[in-house]
């Protein structure tokens, strides 16, 4: 088992939060910032967790169902209208 797989395991939910919380903040819980390395490998932690631990919809990124616009959208027929001239 790899070490970041070890560590994705370990995360209880008190650490996912304030993982989460350090990312929104750019800031660890005694004020150090996050450095840019730091910013990637916890959110990378993050999704990981999620992916494990929670419903898709409530993972970091879930937009919800996707459909294009033109498939909700009725789309008028120009080329064969009834009152048009033959």
């Amino acid at each position: 088992m790899s070490s970041f797989a070890h560590m994705i395991e370990n995360i209880t939910p008190d650490i996912y939060e304030s993982l989460k919380l350090a990312v929104e903040i750019g800031k660890w819980s005694d004020g150090r910032k996050l450095t840019a390395e730091q910013k990637e490998l916890t959110l990378q932690a993050i999704i990981a967790w999620e992916a494990k631990n929670l419903p898709e919809d409530q993972r970091t990124g879930y937009m919800g169902p996707q459909e294009c616009a033109s498939k909700s959208a009725p789309i008028e027929n120009i080329l064969f209208k009834s009152d048009s001239i033959h």
